[in-house]
């Protein structure tokens, strides 16, 4: 097996994932990493034992050896990296959002087709191996007809004034925060678990804490730090959301709604659905990965736990590990690397099937509903996509 090597841009919470799940794979390498801040790039390089380092990202992707790469950095500079790897003929996981702007998704989505290359936004929830099994329950019709789509998507990191990233500030991480940063992960999911498009969106968007104290040293994304923050902040104007509730129709006419919030004392990352359809209903939260409820009218419900022996064939190949042992997020980001890179070593395999994984063209997409959410909430009115 020919070794591919990739490079990765970023060494953040979200890189240090990608590097861990590409190294799951058997046939990839992580050849390079590239990381603004001279110390943690080499901090990363030393710990994580990678060849290479680089300063700055176009010295990496212009890199002969590296055949791919993966965008883990800021929201506002997905869209110029990405542009420069397509230019250069490498294939592109690009963090979401895509891109901060409609006209900047669209522009990727066209180039990376022009090029012929394999690309993917890291919508990793959609690698569960229970979400794979809801699929193939609604593509087998066991829900019948749609009634009503639900649910959230909840954290409480940023609960507290004190609570800082450089995804508050609309400069880096783009107009929309909590519904670009998770609320797409749910968009994305229902999408891809009931095939349905979302047509229109009404949505109410808040920034609960308007200002905010922004900590003079750096702390990470997601940290429990009880760093004494007594004259070692600054306070800062929010002007991106802290929560947003959006009411949705799919083509089908078929209703829903989400709640997305980053607020939500004691939720750490929890994300869940409900789908109701005429013959029963199933659901899901991202805490308890391995089951799926099925509820019915005229006899006992049931849970599903992810079983390998007992579990379908379109799902067999989404799971490793035998039952009752858990298969989280890490292992999504894997089987995500997996199925990408099947593409990239088989390209033949687009004329056989469509991937599993988001391309930029169905990223595009979301960044879009985000403008058509924000539009939504400044209008107060229902908007078509």
């Amino acid at each position: 097996m020919n070794i591919i090597k990739v490079g990765v841009i970023g060494t953040g919470f979200i890189g240090k994932a990608h590097i861990e799940g590409i190294r799951r794979v058997p046939g990839l390498e992580v050849w390079a990493v590239a990381e603004q801040n001279r110390e943690q790039l080499e901090k990363s390089v030393k710990e994580l034992s990678i060849p290479r380092g680089y300063n700055n990202y176009t010295d990496l992707i212009e890199d002969p050896e590296i055949q791919s790469v993966h965008i883990c950095v800021p929201n506002n500079l997905h869209y110029r990296i990405a542009k420069a790897a397509l230019l250069a003929g490498k294939h592109v996981v690009c963090e979401k959002p895509l891109a901060v702007t409609t006209s900047e998704a669209n522009e990727l989505a066209s180039l990376a087709s022009d090029r012929a290359l394999v690309t993917a936004v890291h919508y990793n929830l959609r690698f569960y191996p229970v979400i794979r099994y809801a699929r193939d329950l609604i593509k087998q019709g066991k829900l019948g007809r749609f009634f009503t789509v639900h649910g959230s998507y909840l954290q409480d990191w940023l609960l507290l004034e004190t609570d800082y990233n450089w995804r508050l500030e609309s400069g880096s991480g783009g107009k929309s925060r909590a519904f670009a940063d998770i609320g797409t992960h749910w968009i994305d999911m229902i999408s891809f678990i009931t095939g349905k498009e979302i047509v229109k969106v009404f949505s109410e968007m808040k920034t609960l804490h308007p200002e905010r104290k922004r900590p003079k040293k750096e702390i990470s994304t997601f940290s429990n730090s009880k760093m004494d923050l007594e004259n070692e902040y600054e306070s800062i104007p929010i002007d991106t959301e802290d929560m947003a509730v959006i009411l949705f129709e799919f083509r089908d006419n078929t209703i829903g709604n989400l709640i997305v919030n980053q607020m939500a004392a004691g939720r750490k990352n929890r994300l869940a659905f409900e789908i109701y359809g005429e013959k029963c209903s199933i659901s899901w939260n991202s805490e308890v990965p391995d089951e799926l409820n099925i509820g019915y009218r005229d006899k006992p419900n049931e849970v599903f736990f992810r079983d390998p022996s007992v579990i379908n064939n379109q799902t067999f190949n989404y799971t490793d590990l035998p039952a009752s042992h858990n298969e989280g997020f890490s292992d999504a980001i894997k089987k995500f690397n997996e199925e990408f890179y099947s593409f990239v070593r088989h390209p033949d395999l687009f004329t056989e099937r469509k991937p599993d994984f988001a391309t930029f063209k169905e990223g595009a997409l979301e960044v879009k509903l985000c403008d058509k959410v924000v539009e939504s909430s400044k209008s107060k009115m229902w908007i078509k996509l």
